[in-house]
């Protein structure tokens, strides 16, 4: 049985005095009203990473993510995290690939092979995303873009290491549109993924990565998302944002 995530990617959001109360509401909610082992994780921006690690405390509901790190160990690279120093804060999670990163960055499959095995050799678990844009769906071919987006970053991994990544499958079309993938567009393509997967590394294996869904997922949508048997939880953008939201999200996948 796979382990559902529900991880909220608060983007460049929230003062730290925001991030705070927000991190404080949503731990004391889950405590007292989410029943279930759904896996919560946390991903802020790298400046309020220890101080809502404080907040937190020995929370073992919760868990903190960053929202990106470089393809290097160290160096003058002005500006940037390194795998490395977030392994020595205690940061168990990075997003990487998210598809404003390769939108407004130029991150490309060859960066990104690069970031998710320094990332593993550190031992941090990399939430890999992939996903279309809505001309690409449009013309049907978005199931050939995402699986070569996964080929090209992933498949050089051995089992073992690929096992270690969760994959995070955002439609671009429908991120922070408030347009959401059917529950069928979502399972759907997550078998797609996993069959992919498979055909590289076997079902067994295949079985075993945790399969995310991300794009304006919120509390009317998440129970019926989660329920996919391709589908183990979500990567959520606007409705992290908001404590209430945010829990009732993660009832969905418990």
């Amino acid at each position: 049985m796979r382990q559902k995530i529900v991880a909220g990617n608060w983007k460049m959001n929230k003062t730290l005095e925001e991030a705070n109360i927000l991190a404080s509401e949503v731990s004391g909610m889950v405590a007292d009203e989410v029943r279930g082992n759904a896996k919560v994780i946390f991903c802020v921006p790298f400046p309020y990473l220890t101080a809502i690690k404080g907040v937190l405390g020995n929370n073992s509901r919760i868990a903190l993510g960053a929202q990106n790190c470089s393809e290097h160990e160290w160096g003058a690279y002005t500006g940037e995290v390194s795998a490395p120093m977030l392994k020595s804060l205690g940061i168990p999670y990075v997003i990487l690939g998210h598809s404003e990163r390769r939108q407004f960055f130029g991150e490309d499959a060859k960066l990104l092979a690069k970031k998710t095995d320094v990332a593993l050799k550190h031992g941090l678990t990399p939430i890999f995303c992939c996903g279309e844009p809505l001309e690409v769906r449009e013309a049907n071919q978005h199931e050939a873009l995402v699986t070569k987006q996964v080929e090209e970053a992933l498949f050089h991994l051995d089992a073992a290491s690929l096992e270690k990544v969760v994959i995070a499958y955002e439609p671009v079309w429908a991120i922070g549109t408030g347009k959401t993938a059917s529950a069928q567009q979502a399972q759907d393509m997550h078998a797609v993924i996993r069959k992919h997967l498979a055909s590289k590394y076997g079902q067994a294996v295949a079985d075993k990565i945790i399969i995310l869904y991300g794009g304006s997922v919120n509390a009317a949508n998440a129970k019926e998302l989660f329920a996919c048997p391709d589908v183990d939880g979500g990567l959520v953008g606007g409705a992290s944002l908001k404590s209430r939201d945010f829990t009732e999200v993660i009832k969905g996948a418990n």
